[in-house]
């Protein structure tokens, strides 16, 4: 009798766990903050994103979505940085938590300045290219060296503390 109450006790916990814990487990809606429109041939598609204004280092969610959906239409995306050097073009694939649209999934632009984002488009009406042009801002933040040394100095105590309690333990023997 006293194993079948804690066995029911534990499958009791368990499932308390399993069923509090569930909707944890599930992906987070995508948050379109601020749109721009652009312009690819005879497309018109909607650019959102889900953290406005853009910051370099900074991950957020891009949603890439024609007028008319993506139902038989393919496309890619290069991306111009402000350096000039075009990142390598990828195709326009569905959006990992938002499947009804083409996007980007936690990207970040690692660098401040004027960025392209170029979409060529083929659809039922042909191809299109449009551009976008968007400003990045700088990082949000102290600087990334001053963040690193900040967050370094507990790991150089616990270095320090290592050293001293074997040059203690050391001399003992």
């Amino acid at each position: 009798m006293r194993r079948l109450r804690i066995l029911l006790a534990f499958l009791a916990v368990v499932g308390l766990s399993l069923t509090i814990s569930a909707p944890a487990n599930a992906y987070a809606p995508v948050n379109v903050v601020h749109t721009e429109q652009v312009v690819a041939g005879p497309y018109a598609l909607t650019v959102g994103f889900s953290t406005w204004p853009l910051r370099a280092m900074q991950s957020l969610d891009f949603t890439f979505i024609p007028s008319d959906g993506i139902a038989g239409k393919s496309g890619t995306l290069t991306v111009v940085p402000p350096d000039g050097r075009t990142w390598p073009t990828e195709p326009l694939a569905r959006h990992p938590r938002k499947r009804e649209v083409w996007g980007l999934d936690i990207k970040a632009l690692q660098e401040e300045g004027h960025f392209q984002f170029v979409f060529d488009i083929d659809g039922q009406r042909g191809p299109g290219k449009g551009t976008l042009n968007l400003d990045v801002l700088s990082q949000p933040g102290p600087p990334l060296a001053l963040s690193w040394t900040i967050s370094l100095i507990p790991l150089f105590a616990l270095v320090g503390v290592l050293i001293v309690a074997w040059r203690r333990t050391r001399d003992q023997t």
